[in-house]
Parts: C-alpha cells; structure tokens; sequence
C-alpha cells in the first residue's frame, strides 16, 4: 500500500540519468497490467533523448516538466487485430497506472501527462516517433530522481462509497 499512497505527480526532476536496470523495472510492472481477454496491447517507447524530449511541450500543453526530466515513457496500443478493440484505453490506463506505481515505490518522481484521445497530440507523437497509424500513442510518463517532495496522501472519501444500490 505504501507505493499506492506516495504516488504523487511530480514535475520537478534533478539532472539525473536513471540507471536501465530501473528502466526495466518500471517497464515490467506495465507489462503486468490487467488487460482484457490477456490482449496486452501495448508497447512502450522509452525516451532519454533531450532533442526529443524538448520537442514535446512545443505540442503538448501541459508537458513542460520534459524540458527538466532525464526521461518519459510513451504507453501505446497496437490496435491490429485485437478482439476487443473498445477496452485497449482501459488496459493501457491499467499499464500507465502500474507504471506510476513502480515510479514511487523506487522512490522516483513520475506525473502522467494525457495524449489519447486528442488526436492532435495522437498525431504529433506519431509523426514524432515514426509510429504507424495503427500504433495509439496513450499516455507519456515522465519520470527522474524529485527535485520536489511532496507527502504521501490518503484521500479516502466514505461519502462517495454505496453498498448494494446507490
């Protein structure tokens, strides 16, 4: 539980490469989302490059931590021949979600910055990466050593739990 209550979103990051072996730590624990029927459809680009990772929030909005993170993970989704084609957002959620997790329990920062459905950052990213147009561009994750510190927070709320009807 202490990883779930210590993810926090974190957009401060020291100048700091992150070593693979955590790279590959972190990738896993996507890899070992939920997915529905087991589909797995996702695919991860890991981005260390500083040209790239500056080219982002000319496009995207709310990305400006790139400038300052060491590296970000883009979630996609091959949508080709999956048998469930309307739950790949769920299950890349679900990736995304383990992702932040791994961030905070190797007592890293992450934040997840939104890119499906606006189909503008969709494209960009494509174009971007070389991706083809069957190759969903989901989340971006950046992530590095805080350069910030926030606290861990239970935000439970039992006014918004039911039992049995609403």
């Amino acid at each position: 539980m202490d990883a779930i209550y210590k993810r926090r979103s974190i957009r401060r990051y020291r100048n700091k490469a992150i070593p693979e072996d955590l790279i590959e730590k972190i990738l896993k624990a996507g890899m070992n989302a939920p997915s529905a029927g087991n589909e797995q459809p996702w695919h991860f680009i890991v981005v260390d490059d500083r040209e790239i990772l500056d080219q982002i929030p000319e496009f995207h909005p709310h990305s400006k931590m790139l400038y300052e993170a060491p590296a970000a993970i883009v979630v996609c989704a091959d949508v080709t021949n999956v048998k469930y084609p309307e739950y790949w957002p769920q299950d890349c959620s679900a990736a995304t979600q383990n992702i932040l997790l791994a961030i905070a329990d190797l007592d890293l920062g992450g934040v997840w910055l939104g890119v499906y459905p606006r189909e503008d950052r969709v494209k960009k990213l494509q174009e971007i990466f070389g991706m083809p147009d069957d190759m969903i561009p989901f989340s971006i994750i950046a992530l590095g050593y805080p350069a910030e510190q926030k606290p861990a927070k239970d935000i439970y709320d039992s006014h918004r739990v039911r039992r049995n009807r609403w």
